[in-house]
């Protein structure tokens, strides 16, 4: 096997088993990191909750002693700065490794380059952008964080055959998906940080948006409601549970005090975001305030309006749209408006990543151009 071949093979391999702390280590990255040896895995180590143990320190304790003069593959460039721990660069240089093959750069500016320069200059051997591509695309929420100062953003849309996402404003509520695909969307909020929707959604169909897989009980991910005017009931599920999970409203500024105080004694967390024109709360400062709470991957569920307004000011970054095999028949409402559509299947703004059945639904799923 070539230098390249493998490379790649243990690259895939450190980034299988960084995504492990998906939706668990924010703010930082969920990197993966393996120590290999004549083509042989010593070690493992992967990002662990809250952030801390990184991924490389982490796998250097695994190996011990084997790690001298083997080569580290590492999913994100080592940090060379002193945090809340010491610098992984030098760790990785005590240690006695030879090489280090890391996929992309660090875009935090306490590191970019800068760590592969420490790297160097120990001595060490480095080769860095082997699966660059797919690396930004599982770090991304750190990436945008960084550069933007937001979170990233998974946007979901179930719909019908006949592309409705509702039935009529007065009708009943409308099951689209079945249950491989609804288990689906339960693991996708497992590995974000948050799951975000609109009061719309909450006023019409009171979901409860945690965890309910087997083994992840003890998942409490944050969940975040858009509601501009604080119009959530308190007998709303959310609120009725939120001293079991945590719940944050982002009202829009000017909201009433006396709506806010009462949702605080349900323990529920209310915040102020600016307004945009039209009086709703502004995505982009919502999703700010998010990333300056240290989120970096937010799971959206919210209706057709959200996920319009998430396209249209190029917010989402990745679009799953989950088709039923069944159409309405009917009049309902649209999955996405006519320009949301246009800008969804526009080359240039996304690409479709991935097309596959679950269960008897097809789920498409797009991700944003850099």
């Amino acid at each position: 096997m070539s230098q390249i071949a493998a490379d790649t093979r243990f690259m895939a391999a450190a980034l299988a088993v960084g995504r492990r702390g998906l939706g668990l280590c924010a703010p930082n990255p969920a990197v993966g990191a393996l120590i290999v040896n004549d083509g042989a895995i010593l070690a493992r180590g992967w990002t662990k909750p809250g952030g801390r143990p990184h991924a490389e320190t982490e796998a250097l304790r695994a190996a011990g002693r084997q790690a001298r003069g083997a080569t580290l593959y590492v999913t994100l460039e080592p940090c060379s700065h002193h945090g809340k721990t010491p610098p992984c660069t030098d760790a990785i240089a005590a240690a006695g490794i030879g090489r280090v093959v890391y996929a992309i750069d660090d875009p935090d500016p306490r590191a970019s380059g800068l760590g592969a320069q420490i790297l160097a200059g120990a001595g060490i051997e480095v080769t860095r952008g082997v699966l660059a591509e797919e690396a930004w695309q599982v770090h991304l929420g750190h990436f945008l964080r960084v550069t933007r100062e937001r979170p990233m953003v998974t946007l979901k849309l179930a719909v019908t055959a006949d592309f409705y996402a509702a039935g009529p404003p007065a009708g009943p509520r409308l099951l689209i998906t079945g249950k491989p695909a609804n288990a689906f969307v339960h693991v996708q909020r497992a590995i974000h940080d948050a799951v975000m929707t609109g009061i719309g959604t909450i006023l019409a169909d009171d979901p409860l948006l945690n965890v309910r897989l087997s083994g992840f009980e003890h998942r409490r991910l944050l969940r975040v409601v858009l509601d501009s005017d604080l119009c959530l009931p308190p007998s709303a599920k959310l609120a009725a549970s939120a001293a079991e999970i945590p719940t944050l409203i982002i009202a829009g500024t000017g909201a009433g005090e006396d709506r806010a105080e009462r949702l605080r004694e349900a323990y529920v967390e209310v915040v102020l975001a600016p307004r945009n024109p039209s009086g709703r709360v502004d995505l982009g400062a919502a999703l700010k305030l998010l990333g300056g709470r240290g989120l970096t991957r937010i799971f959206c569920e919210g209706g057709p309006r959200m996920a319009a307004a998430l396209i249209d000011y190029d917010l989402a970054d990745n679009v799953m749209i989950i088709t039923a095999p069944e159409p309405l028949g009917h009049a309902g409402v649209l999955g996405l408006d006519s320009n949301a559509l246009k800008l969804l299947e526009d080359p240039a703004r996304y690409r479709i990543a991935e097309t596959r059945m679950i269960g008897s639904d097809r789920l498409t799923r797009h991700e944003r151009r850099p």
